[in-house]
């Protein structure tokens, strides 16, 4: 019998790292024309006028939302000494986004609301935390001076492809660490290092201050400065051109209809 399991043991192990192979998708880096990139340019006051009602119907729409707000603002006051110079909303939301619950549903949404004004009005549940999430960023890199980081993202089941030259956004809210051992964690199918001029350093605020993170907004636009293969791995050098947007105040020029 003892024969027959490792041969068995051995035939799973190989179906294993098969099934892991087959599993890694190819996705190739453009400017993410989908993704929902407002930057609220001079409708911040409005917005956040706006934000009380949007708030109360978020939460009863989306249970992920609800659920990694209140958890964040449980563990605010334990993990934070000083807000400033964030607001206590725009405080929660960086706390909430680094937790557990509800950034992998949040960016899948932020990635694809932008393919219309009515898809973003109507179907994307995240108005608020998108709204307080770019205001908080651009509270702390005003506070922080101007800035660049270089930093690095460690993505697990996705080998992303890019051309050298190429143009690109990340389409989403992009977590990178100024660590690269820490990144790596997180997954090495796909490494980038990227030298960011306009994510933030959000690690006084995040859940977990080890990661050193720094947040990269979804409007950020690169350049592919280079790309190579690592032991199968890819790795991709981008470096921060601007900025890029397709929307702008879109809750409020659209309200009437939302």
């Amino acid at each position: 019998p003892l024969p027959s399991m490792a041969l068995l043991a051995h035939t799973l192990a190989l179906l294993a790292m098969a099934v892991a192979t087959v599993a890694i998708e190819v996705v190739p880096l453009d400017m993410a024309p989908d993704s929902f990139d407002d930057q609220y340019q001079g409708c911040g006051p409005a917005m956040t006028k706006a934000l009380k009602k949007l708030n109360q119907t978020e939460f009863q729409g989306n249970r992920d939302f609800a659920t990694g707000w209140v958890k964040a603002v449980e563990v605010l006051p334990t993990r934070v000494s000083s807000l400033d110079p964030l607001s206590p909303a725009q405080a929660i939301a960086v706390m909430a986004y680094s937790m557990k619950y509800l950034y992998i549903q949040f960016n899948s949404a932020v990635r694809t609301a932008g393919r219309s004004g009515q898809e973003y009005r109507e179907n994307f549940h995240f108005k608020a935390l998108h709204f307080l999430l770019t205001q908080a960023l651009r509270a702390l890199r005003v506070a922080q001076g101007p800035q660049c980081h270089d930093v690095f993202r460690g993505v697990k089941g996705v080998r992303f492809v890019a051309q050298l030259g190429q143009k690109v956004r990340f389409g989403q809210f992009a977590s990178t660490s100024l660590s690269r051992a820490m990144a790596e964690k997180r997954g090495t199918d796909t490494v980038f290092q990227v030298h960011t001029c306009h994510g933030a350093d959000i690690r006084d605020y995040a859940y977990d201050r080890r990661y050193r993170e720094v947040l990269i907004p979804p409007f950020e636009v690169f350049k592919v400065i280079k790309v190579f293969e690592e032991g199968g791995e890819a790795r991709i050098h981008l470096s921060s051109t601007g900025t890029f947007s397709n929307y702008n105040c879109e809750w409020l020029r659209g309200n009437s209809t939302g």
